[in-house]
């Protein structure tokens, strides 16, 4: 089991901030969860695509492993000003 935190876009897409998926395919990396959350949640695609991902609050690139207990995050970009 994998605790996924979403933000902004993400949130709102899937209607929560906090995710937990199961069964996910291993080997456990960013990008298979970020293809886990996209065939689950095909709205938020394009925007996880962009995102940058952090695991144990340590920002990831999509090839790094994570293991059952972590918890990965997804931060789309955002604007303002």
């Amino acid at each position: 089991m994998i605790r996924v935190l979403l933000f902004a876009g993400l949130a709102e897409t899937a209607g929560s901030s906090s995710i937990t998926l199961e069964g996910i395919q291993k080997p456990l990396t960013v990008q298979a969860v970020k293809e886990q959350l996209s065939a689950k949640y095909p709205a938020m695609k394009e925007l996880l695509e962009k995102s940058m991902a952090a695991v144990n609050q340590e920002y990831a690139n999509s090839s790094d492993s994570i293991k059952e207990s972590d918890e990965i995050a997804f931060i789309p970009p955002v604007s303002g000003g």
